[in-house]
């Protein structure tokens, strides 16, 4: 599905059993000794020799952040771990300088992504960054490089250990920021255009979310190839944007029927089109294909409504979930597929292919990453509101530079501000409910009070009847 990853791989000692403690700056590194030979008088002599390394083990500390449960944006905390990630062979040690922010990920802080293991856990499946560490049998890598990553987990901190395999050279000129923002959404526009879709001139594709990262991706790719068509849901003030990007005709899914506004442009319907959203919206899809048309579902967005899971948003998806008899296929000449990225567990060969053509592209300058924002680490809930709030063209970043001192004393008075608008809401949610039960207690004040007039009424008929006797 959209924003997910390539190779499953362990998480390299973020998952072992480490201290953590609240969020600050990490101590920088002490200079590494040089332990004897083994067998000199030095050696024997010294035994400190052998005890170096602990203490520079325990000193050094890297911030991570860390989903502690299921549920809304405050779910991420940013923790400092405490000792040096342990290289295993074939791994390298990345210093991390910027991280992609995927829909996938915003799935997973709800419990809805199922490649991602129970937390606690750090997020994160591509990053940037320079090569910092390289263990036994890597002979591609050296300390220096400039690199991105793509791995299951486990890349949104400062420091990431993970196989050689996983990494991709940065070429020049690319940003880490650039470099965080290619991997998930390109291969994954990549191998469905063009793997599965077998794009060529002259044909129609369907991008949802064209404005998203997998959606500035496609349209980019789609250009790449003479006269394709491209159709682009995004809300209205996207447009302009999307337009200039490579969208052919642009829909307001927020205010009109793509559907319609599609056959009205294109009566026989598309040859391509990429279903990020599941659901009903995958039935539509398929009845827009024209013969020999191809429908790529690669994702459940319409099961994220709101900060928190929403049973009814994900009982309504499954509800209408797709599915279709082989011989409807064969009698429409029409074909359905599944993307996943996450599960391609192991395909580092095809991933690999894959990377290598995008690269090119990149350096032909026929694609290039588009970034919305860059937020810090300590900013994570917000850059997750963003993007699930649909407000963001393009690629969401998170940076591990530190955030200045000033910005954090304005996040502070944020937060406060929103604690404190928190408070008053309760007060007034609390008053509002007072107030409705003094009005429920009035009401039935009033309803009892004719009663009562009933019942005076009823005593002095009974006193008239005495008194008559």
């Amino acid at each position: 599905m959209s924003g997910e990853d390539a190779p499953a791989q362990q998480q390299n000692a973020v998952d072992q059993k480490q201290e953590t403690k609240p969020a600050e700056e990490p101590k920088a590194e002490p200079p590494k000794t040089e332990s004897a030979p083994a067998g000199t008088a030095e050696a024997a002599a010294t035994p400190a020799a052998t005890t170096d390394k602990a203490p520079e083990e325990e000193t050094f500390t890297y911030r991570a952040l860390v989903l502690t449960g299921y549920g809304g944006y405050d779910k991420v905390k940013l923790q400092v771990k405490k000792g040096k990630p342990a290289l295993k062979a074939g791994e390298v040690l990345v210093r991390v300088k910027a991280c992609g922010l995927n829909f996938a990920d915003l799935m997973a802080r709800q419990g809805l992504y199922d490649r991602l293991p129970s937390p606690p856990v750090t997020p994160g499946m591509e990053c940037s960054g320079v090569v910092e560490a390289v263990g036994d049998e890597v002979t591609d890598r050296k300390v220096g490089d400039k690199v991105m990553v793509l791995n299951r987990y486990g890349l949104w901190q400062d420091v990431a250990a993970v196989p050689a395999s996983h990494t991709f050279l940065i070429p020049d000129g690319m940003t880490f920021e650039e470099a965080a923002a290619l991997p998930v959404n390109y291969i994954t526009a990549y191998m469905m255009l063009f793997d599965f879709g077998n794009l060529r001139p002259n044909q129609s594709v369907l991008v949802h979310s064209a404005a998203g990262g997998v959606g500035i991706a496609a349209t980019q790719l789609c250009k790449t190839v003479k006269d394709v068509t491209v159709f682009g849901t995004a809300s209205a003030s996207k447009h302009e944007t999307i337009s200039s990007g490579g969208v052919t005709h642009p829909i307001d899914y927020r205010t009109k029927d793509y559907v319609e506004e599609v056959r009205k442009i294109s009566p026989k319907g598309l040859d391509i089109i990429l279903d990020p959203l599941g659901g009903s919206d995958t039935h539509k899809a398929y009845n827009l294909l024209k013969p020999m048309g191809k429908l790529i579902t690669y994702g459940t967005a319409n099961m994220l409504a709101g900060q928190k899971k929403n049973l009814l948003a994900v009982a309504k998806n499954w509800y209408h979930q797709f599915s279709i008899h082989t011989l409807s296929l064969i009698q429409g000449n029409k074909s359905v597929c599944g993307f996943h990225l996450g599960y391609l567990d192991g395909e580092t060969e095809l991933i690999t292919q894959a990377m290598n053509t995008i690269l090119d592209l990149y350096k032909q300058g026929k694609v290039k990453p588009r970034i919305d924002s860059t937020w810090h680490l300590e900013q994570v809930g917000e850059a997750m509101r963003k993007m699930q709030e649909r407000n963001n063209i393009g690629k969401v970043i998170l940076t591990t530079e530190p955030m200045p001192e000033e910005e954090k004393k304005e996040e502070t008075k944020k937060e406060d501000k929103k604690e404190d608008k928190k408070k008053d809401d309760k007060k007034k949610e609390d008053k509002k409910k007072d107030d409705g039960k003094k009005e429920e207690k009035k009401e039935e004040k009033k309803k009892e009070e004719p009663k009562k007039e009933e019942k005076k009424e009823e005593e002095k008929k009974e006193e008239a009847k005495k008194e008559e006797k």
